[in-house]
């Protein structure tokens, strides 16, 4: 099988736990694109075949999260599943919590929290945590396209925050920076991922489901293919030229029916069906993904 899975990913699972089961049920080549914590829930979108050599692809695409804010706590996790380490009284407002989480939109320079599978020193940043260790960071450049808040319940010190963000945004820091702005400190509580780049929650299927549908042989109904997937425009590859574009060789624009839009990148197909992706260099196509 080649294509994608929807995975609405439950509280409780990690994200290789739910790769192992996928693998286990299709016994193939299998990946993800981007992992959630154990508590979060939404979107994982995973990778299965020569789907796999598009992941990085696909993890590139923004995200958009619905998250709780607890004011007035900070915590070793950064969430409200880690040590309490800090608390202070809250008495923002809403206008005041307002404006400041608008003050996040657009270029962010963020670091990652230290309960994050970043590794360093062959080391992931959350194992160096558990051990007690902590070590510097580099920030990195992340973008917030669109912020806002959605639910207010300040009696609770609790607000809920709508989120589209760019690849590598931490929601956990993105909430203990927005704490740290209002000066009374924050920690994310739940998370669920609405939208990974073409994945949405609404079309995720849980993995029960999924379970439920290997039983009966329908995995194949819930797969996606690539093409649907990335939707760059397609191009057919002439007869002349099939040998040169199965070799993975430089092809010629005169020897594809090229489409009248042309991408950075577009998928070439012969008469047995896809062949590649493909970007533009020059005059010529040059093979990107065999598939």
């Amino acid at each position: 099988m080649t294509g994608f899975f929807n995975v609405y990913k439950e509280a409780g699972y990690t994200s290789h736990d739910v790769v192992a089961i996928i693998r286990r049920l299709t016994r193939g080549k299998v990946g993800h694109t981007g992992t959630l914590d154990p508590q979060a829930e939404g979107v994982l979108p995973i990778c299965l075949g020569r789907a796999t050599k598009l992941s990085d692809m696909v993890m590139g695409q923004d995200k958009s999260y619905v998250a709780e804010v607890v004011l007035g706590v900070t915590t070793d996790t950064g969430d409200m599943t880690g040590q309490i380490l800090c608390q202070a009284r809250v008495n923002q407002t809403e206008d005041v919590i307002l404006d400041t989480v608008e003050k996040f939109r657009g270029l962010q320079s963020q670091v990652p929290p230290m309960y994050s599978a970043i590794k360093i020193g062959g080391k992931r940043l959350y194992e160096l945590a558990r051990s007690g260790e902590t070590v510097e960071r580099k920030s990195r450049d992340v973008r917030i396209e669109s912020i806002k808040i959605v639910d207010f319940r300040l009696m609770e010190n609790k607000f809920t925050i709508d989120v589209v963000c760019s690849k590598g945004t931490y929601i956990r820091s993105f909430c203990m920076d927005i704490g740290e702005a209002l000066g009374c400190g924050a920690a994310m509580g739940s998370l669920v991922r609405t939208r990974s780049g073409g994945f949405s929650l609404d079309r995720a299927y849980k993995i029960g489901e999924i379970k439920d549908a290997a039983v009966a042989g329908n995995l194949s109904d819930m797969l996606l293919l690539v093409e649907k997937v990335l939707p760059f425009p397609q191009a057919f590859v002439k007869p002349e030229g099939l040998a040169m574009a199965k070799n993975g060789n430089l092809l010629p624009f005169d020897l594809v029916d090229m489409p009248t839009h042309i991408d950075d990148k577009i998928w070439l197909y012969g008469p047995g069906g896809l062949i590649g992706l493909y970007s533009i260099h020059g005059s010529k196509l040059r093979l990107e993904v065999m598939m």
